[in-house]
């Protein structure tokens, strides 16, 4: 289908474009890469009357440290990530994530702001960064402040995020010495959403799980922080026990919709078998 009509707006600077999100009002809306709201607008499910465009915000662009917290730029797009040595050395789920993102020429334009910030319960990052513990930073006329990802979510594209606010910086804390990462994700074909995905970051001491946390991807109207589930490995060697504890209780917070991709409850079991993966490829993973 064909987008309804809309005014097309492409500031220069950060604070022009949060001066045009707080004169246009509600029907204005930010456009990153645009592989989110764009397939939105072409289904009309989204209609804005206006859009501003972030494409020159170079600003926005950048991935560095700051005092050991990974800063990412909004508008980084999954190819920056990918390329990145930063964050191959610091935080190497982003990359392994981002590998899964549909396919090369989305990834060149794709951006991580877009990624996290549309609430699209089968975008793949929202899920790696609440098992981080990342921080979402927004900007609006009033000022900045700081948005946890696991306070972020509020339902099926809906967010934290008020009316005129962008999101600038995703901040990502910096992780324990040693700590293992995976993110599982099974699809139909190259391209397309998460049939389920997990997320799993942890860290060992001593042969025992000292910490852990769990996203999942595209079961839910939400992405979804597996609270529970990390908690069942917390205290343990992570052994079979274990990790069908958590495997039960990530699939018990699952709600996937029977779609194209199977029935709910194929949906859930595919979780489970992620979670699984993933926690197993973490443990071997973390020193």
């Amino acid at each position: 289908m064909i987008p309804g009509s809309f005014d097309y707006h492409r500031p220069r600077t950060l604070d022009e474009a949060i001066g045009l999100m707080a004169t246009l009002g509600e029907e204005a809306r930010v456009v990153a890469g645009g592989h989110s709201l764009i397939p939105m607008m072409k289904l009309r499910l989204a209609a804005p009357e206006h859009l501003v465009d972030l494409r020159d915000l170079a600003e926005l662009r950048a991935i560095r440290s700051d005092g050991g917290t990974l800063v990412l730029g909004a508008m980084a797009t999954q190819r920056d990530i990918i390329a990145s040595d930063l964050l191959a050395a610091q935080c190497p789920i982003l990359r392994e994530t981002a590998l899964q993102i549909a396919d090369p020429q989305v990834r060149y334009v794709g951006t991580i702001g877009g990624n996290v910030a549309n609430g699209d319960p089968g975008n793949d990052m929202p899920a790696v960064m609440m098992a981080l513990g990342a921080v979402y930073r927004v900007k609006g006329s009033k000022g900045e402040r700081d948005i946890p990802a696991r306070d972020f979510y509020r339902g099926s594209f809906t967010t934290a995020l008020a009316a005129a606010e962008i999101l600038t910086q995703v901040r990502i804390p910096a992780a324990p010495k040693g700590q293992g990462y995976a993110y599982e994700k099974q699809k139909r074909k190259v391209g397309d959403y998460a049939t389920a995905a997990a997320a799993v970051v942890l860290s060992m001491a001593q042969g025992s799980c000292a910490a852990a946390a769990i996203g999942l991807t595209n079961v839910g109207g939400t992405p979804l922080f597996a609270a529970a589930a990390a908690q069942a490995l917390i205290g343990t060697r992570i052994d079979g026990i274990a990790i069908v504890a958590a495997v039960r209780e990530a699939r018990a917070i699952a709600q996937p919709a029977a779609d194209q991709r199977g029935p709910a409850d194929f949906r859930t079991h595919v979780a489970g078998v992620m979670v699984e993966r993933a926690i197993r490829r973490a443990k071997e993973r973390s020193a």
